[in-house]
Formats: C-alpha cells, sequence, structure tokens
C-alpha cells in the first residue's frame, strides 16, 4: 500500500476541518511543516562542510527504549541521557535538524517556547519542552509528516478507520524512516558531544525485527506495565494535548468517544504486535530486555544493575551513587495520577480481556 505526502497531507486536512471547523489554521500550520522542512534540508547539506567526516560515522550499540506511553519510557530515557550512558535526542534538535542550525536556534529557544506545541502537555502528567530530551517519533512526523503521532493525534479522528495506513504488514516504511533515524542520531551525537545514542520509539514495538536488522548492535529496553493502569494513563495524555488544542472534553461526547475508542485500539495493537513477535520468536531476545515498571519502582538498583550488564555500560561511582539516591525515591514515590475508567468508556473487564495475552505472557506470576 503506498499513501502518497499529498494524499495525507489532504486526509488531516480533510478531517480537522470536518471535525473542529478548523479549516484556515491547518493550512498556516501545513506551510510551516513545508518551509521547516526546506530549510533543514538546506543547512543539513551546510553540515557537510563542517562535519565531513563525523558525519560518515557509524552509529554503534544504540540504545532504544520501546514500550507504549506512559509504561516508564520517558523515565529510563531520560535517566540513562543525564547520566552519561548515551545521549537522547531533545525535542529542538528533532524540529532542527541541521547541527549548524540547531547552534544558531539554541540561544532563542526561551522564545521559541512560547509557540512550541510542548506547551499544550499538562507538566503534572509529562513535563516537556524543546530543550527535554524526547521519545524520536515526532521526528518521523516533522520530516515525512507520517508515522504513530500523525494517527494518534489527528487521523484517528477520520470517518475512515485508517490505522492499516500505519501498519509495517500492510504499509512498511522501515527502510525510510531508519534510514532518516540514522541520519538524524548522527547529528544529535555531534551536536552532544556523545559516542553512543540512547533513543526512544513507541511506534517501533510493532516492527522490532526490522530495526534489529537495521541496527544489529542495538540493545532494546522494552517498558511493561500493566495494562489497566497504562491505557488510561496513555489516554489521559493525548487527550491532555488534544484539550490544550482543540478543546477535546468540549467536545460532544459522540465525538469523544469515537476517538478515545479509535487510539485505545491503536494502543492495544501496540502491545499485541510485541507480545506476538516476542512468543513466536520473530525477535532476538538476547537484543531485547523486558523492564518492568513495577521492579523500576521497587528495585531500582537491581533492575539498574541488570539494564547496565544488558547494555555493556561500566557505571562510575558518581553513577552507583545516583542509582542508589534514585531508589529511595523511586520507593517513596506515591503517584498524584488516579484515573477513571469510565471516563474513557472502559472497564476493566475490557481492558483484561483485549489485553489477555498481555497478561498471560508478562504478567502471570
Amino acid at each position: 500500500m503506498r499513501i502518497s505526502f499529498i494524499k495525507r497531507a489532504f486526509k488531516a486536512y480533510q478531517t480537522i476541518g470536518l471535525t473542529f471547523g478548523r479549516w484556515i489554521s491547518p493550512i498556516f500550520a501545513g506551510l510551516y511543516l513545508l518551509t521547516l522542512r526546506t530549510i533543514n534540508s538546506i543547512f543539513m547539506k551546510i553540515d557537510w562542510i563542517f562535519y565531513p567526516f563525523k558525519l560518515t560515522k557509524k552509529i554503534n550499540k544504540p540504545i532504544l527504549i520501546v514500550g507504549n506511553p506512559r509504561s516508564g519510557t520517558t523515565f529510563i530515557h531520560r535517566y540513562l541521557s543525564n547520566n552519561g550512558v548515551g545521549s537522547g535526542s531533545r525535542l529542538y534538535q528533532m524540529v532542527f535538524t541541521s547541527i549548524v542550525l540547531q547552534k544558531l536556534i539554541k540561544p532563542i529557544l526561551p522564545i521559541l517556547e512560547k509557540i512550541s506545541p510542548a506547551k499544550f502537555h499538562s507538566d503534572e502528567v509529562h513535563k516537556t519542552s524543546l530543550n527535554a530530551i524526547e521519545t524520536d517519533d515526532p521526528s518521523l512526523l516533522f520530516r515525512f509528516f507520517d508515522g504513530f503521532f500523525l494517527y494518534a493525534f489527528i487521523l484517528s479522528w477520520a470517518k475512515d478507520d485508517l490505522l492499516d495506513w500505519f501498519q509495517p504488514k500492510t504499509r512498511d516504511n522501515s527502510k525510510r524512516d531508519f534510514n532518516w533515524l540514522d541520519t538524524m542520531w548522527r547529528r544529535t551525537l555531534i551536536s552532544s558531544n556523545s559516542e553512543r545514542m540512547v533513543g526512544k520509539l513507541f511506534s517501533i514495538s510493532v516492527n522490532i525485527p526490522a530495526f534489529i536488522e537495521k541496527f544489529p548492535d542495538a540493545k532494546l529496553l522494552y517498558m511493561a506495565r500493566d495494562p489497566l493502569n497504562v491505557i488510561p494513563s496513555g489516554l489521559s495524555l493525548v487527550t491532555g494535548v488534544l484539550d490544550g488544542v482543540f478543546g477535546f472534553w468540549s467536545l460532544p461526547k459522540e465525538k469523544r468517544q469515537f476517538y478515545i475508542d479509535r487510539l485505545y485500539k491503536a494502543l492495544i495493537e501496540l502491545q499485541i504486535r510485541f507480545h506476538d513477535d516476542w512468543v513466536n520468536g520473530k525477535i532476538d531476545k538476547e537484543k531485547v530486555m523486558i523492564v518492568k515498571y513495577d521492579r523500576m519502582m521497587s528495585d531500582f538498583e537491581g533492575l539498574m544493575d541488570d539494564i547496565l550488564k544488558f547494555v555493556d555500560h561500566e557505571a562510575s561511582e558518581d553513577l552507583i551513587a545516583a542509582i542508589k539516591e534514585t531508589g529511595e525515591q523511586q520507593r517513596n514515590y506515591e503517584s498524584k495520577h488516579k484515573y477513571n475508567l469510565e471516563k474513557f468508556g472502559l472497564t476493566e473487564e475490557k481492558i483484561r480481556s483485549d489485553c489477555a495475552k498481555i497478561y498471560g505472557t508478562f504478567f502471570n506470576e
């Protein structure tokens, strides 16, 4: 299945217009993305003048954090990045991909924050900014106007169910996407003066075998959390952003539930696809470590010892001390977030039934 850029853009424009009655602002947003892509393309060529040898350097032993939103991916991603295990992409590095352009933009980031989409995230649910280390999925949206974020935030609203547009089994963009990630990550490492990449991708849950084929020396950490927690938390995260942009919770109930049902289906699919590849032997288990959220909260020191051994990183004394301190904080942490399943039209029985495979394989103790 081939879906052209023009078709994706038209469908997104049509969907926003019909759903929210906004026909003008999406045009300006689209022009902004096209302008941004053009500027990035020009400056990425300029990068080769200043970094001709560094840009040819291969990505070695990348670490990739994978899992559903709200499964602990952000915490582990930022922890590894902030403690010297590697470097993650900052949001502004995904928006402005060129190394040279990043150097020009960085001094004015505080000004750009005022118009950044990151401002629509609730700090209580997911604190972020242009300078925050973030998931690499948005880079595919900025570069190709495609991928998981396009579906999650916009095309889930479409009258027709377009989930197959983003399924590798029906439309495989892995070669395009992985080549772009390789290009972007090389620049991130140069900008960060780092030797090892720590990436995070929600969408790779459905296509891990292909990712390992592209990056055979990669080590993946798959974050597993009880679906009864991760599903409503993930829904809360995305609908919170949509509420800031479109006033989601002010929309008619039927319209809200239509979208929630679509997004719920996609979040279930992310887990099921990984599960099926895992149990059917399609994933090299020597390259993937299952990291359980509950252990991250109760035995952080033991978990980090296993993670560092798995990714082949020797901990410094400062890192060991930081891990011990974080472990105490994790055990004393109490989440302030309580999610009402009824708010999303869900029940515990439905989630347990739809995620029966997940419970049977990863939460059967």
